[in-house]
């Protein structure tokens, strides 16, 4: 498959594999292996002969209860089953860039900048979201006052109490009425 940095199928993929975990946009080991095009335990190898490239906060192993997660997630079986036998790496924006330098192939490094810049893309659509939401509110805040009026009358319309003027007004049943000229 000739991938392409720029190719929206591939852009399409990566950003359906990117979650956030620990406060951290990440992907999996399992998920980049795939894309890269190589196995997950070559994946994985090529990262211990390098672990001082990759300190904490480019990429961290999933603990049990986030494993756990992951596979109630994904739907993957347990190990006994052929589903994720070992923990996954989760690697960081800077820790995919990092990943591509390791690997070493050209298509690592054309995968990696699509990776790059659908890392960027999701920064960008989550900072419109919250220019969006931030427009919301004070339109919210704007519009409350203004439609406190409105709020007000519909309140006193639908309390029981009788219409300032003293009458009430609609139909009495038949035997009310003869009680209410006694």
């Amino acid at each position: 498959m000739g991938v392409t940095p720029s190719s929206p199928v591939l852009a399409e993929r990566i950003e359906t594999r990117i979650f956030l975990l620990r406060g951290e946009k990440v992907m999996f080991d399992f998920h980049l292996a795939e894309l890269y095009g190589v196995e997950t335990k070559t994946l994985k190898r090529a990262v211990q002969r390098n672990l001082e490239r990759f300190p904490s906060d480019f990429m961290f192993q999933l603990d049990r209860e986030e494993l756990t997660n992951l596979r109630c997630q994904f739907g993957t079986s347990s190990s006994g089953h052929g589903g994720l036998r070992y923990q996954p790496l989760a690697f960081t924006e800077q820790g995919v860039t990092m990943l591509a330098s390791v690997l070493g192939s050209p298509r690592a490094v054309q995968v990696s900048i699509a990776i790059v810049r659908a890392f960027v893309h999701l920064r960008q659509l989550l900072s419109t979201h919250v220019e969006l939401a931030r427009k919301l509110t004070a339109l919210e805040r704007k519009y409350d006052e203004q439609f406190k009026v409105v709020f007000d009358a519909i309140r006193a319309l639908m309390s029981d109490d009788v219409l300032p003027h003293g009458r009430q007004i609609g139909y009495l049943a038949a035997g009310a009425a003869k009680s209410s000229k006694k």
